[in-house]
């Protein structure tokens, strides 16, 4: 019999541990997220530490953010990628039905799950010929190279339970995205190079005959960071988080691990030109915000960063670097496809995952709620 409980941040630690070490078999992604510090990330929202129980053995956990309604003692029950289950497992719906019903005990008007099982993947090659071909705009349009029984066993799950798959545009404001962007560091560090298509490794290649150098950063650091970030932001037309945002994930996330997140700074004689973090979690690991100035651009500061956070995740033991989020979008004229152009140029793979999913527990105000952020975009 599957039960559910609130646990301590040391016993949520130690699971997540356990399955995200480098070798484990555990088949779905641990994301930073929900580890027991992303909640000092999130003040706003009433964190809860969840354990699911088979017996006396632990098999998952959760972070669970709830965001109350104004004026009103009803929450949104939130577990952003997560929670950290064994998708895979034939009792899925136990498990769900155990987290549904704790929800609705602490006055949960909802709840967002988001599985971090790999759906489908598409390869550099697929990619760039979806790019190529004018009929072609996104990469649901295409045929996956590896499409998981599992995950569509558990999307199928999911709508038999009644739990809503948000459309694209649809959805809460804390979403996190369906599509990302992975490099696969199999091989070694030299296999992935060898992966990196011929610009990358030539834009590497020109950093470091230029004298580009790349070290860790301070936390007094994060504000030479931050300024480089609003400079991308005012640049790529996008609204840029405050220092103190960075300051309090670096706080919580470090406090936690002390390699759980990283700055790294690169300077051409002297100039800060580009500027990134970088997460980590057992066996994988995630380019987190990167940042650029608009002077030295031809250095390529960018292109010598990352390959830098690469191989420092090979060398950590990790198994994939994650360059978050994509759009599907591959049509050629999309404001977007700068973007996956400069990923797949890494020699990665785009994959989806079954995307967030909501099961309303009071309809009425689930209904009112999306409605209401509808209006406010």
């Amino acid at each position: 019999m599957i039960q559910i409980r609130q646990i301590q941040a040391g016993e949520h630690l130690e699971f997540l541990n356990r399955v995200a070490a480098p070798g484990s078999d555990f088949p779905t992604t641990v994301s930073f997220l929900q580890t027991p510090a992303w909640a000092k990330v999130k003040p706003e929202w009433k964190p809860e530490l969840l354990g699911w129980f088979e017996g006396s053995q632990l098999i998952g956990v959760g972070l669970v953010l709830y965001r109350q309604l104004p004026k009103l003692k009803r929450y949104l029950a939130y577990l952003p990628e997560g929670p950290v289950l064994d998708w895979t497992r034939y009792d899925v719906a136990d498990l769900l039905e155990v987290l549904v019903g704790h929800a609705r005990k602490q006055g949960a008007f909802a709840v967002r799950i988001g599985p971090t099982i790999v759906a489908n993947r598409w390869y550099p090659d697929t990619i760039k010929a979806a790019i190529a071909d004018p009929a072609v705009t996104t990469l649901a349009e295409v045929t996956p190279d590896e499409t998981s029984h599992a995950a569509t066993r558990l999307a199928n799950t999911l709508e038999h339970l009644r739990w809503k798959a948000p459309k694209a545009a649809e959805g809460f404001t804390a979403g996190q995205p369906q599509y990302n962007f992975w490099l696969p560091l199999d091989g070694g560090a030299d296999a992935v190079l060898k992966r990196m298509n011929q610009l990358w490794r030539r834009n590497i290649k020109k950093a470091d005959k230029s004298g580009v150098e790349v070290r860790l950063g301070t936390r007094e650091e994060l504000a030479d960071f931050h300024r480089v970030y609003l400079e991308t932001a005012e640049r790529d037309h996008f609204t840029g988080r405050p220092l103190a945002y960075f300051e309090t994930m670096w706080d919580a996330l470090r406090d936690e691990d002390e390699q759980r997140m990283s700055l790294y700074l690169a300077h051409h004689e002297g100039d800060l030109v580009a500027a990134t973090t970088f997460v980590q979690v057992g066996r994988h690991t995630w380019y987190s915000y990167g940042a650029s100035t608009n002077a030295k651009r031809e250095v390529r500061g960018s292109n010598r960063i990352q390959w830098q956070m690469i191989q420092d995740a090979i060398a950590a033991g990790a198994e994939v670097y994650d360059l978050r989020g994509i759009t599907p979008a591959v049509a050629e004229d999309h404001p977007e496809i700068g973007l996956i152009q400069f990923k797949v140029g890494t020699g990665g793979q785009a994959v989806s995952y079954v995307g967030e999913w909501d099961k309303p527990i009071n309809p009425v105000l689930y209904r009112a709620f999306m409605a209401y952020m509808e209006r406010r975009k």
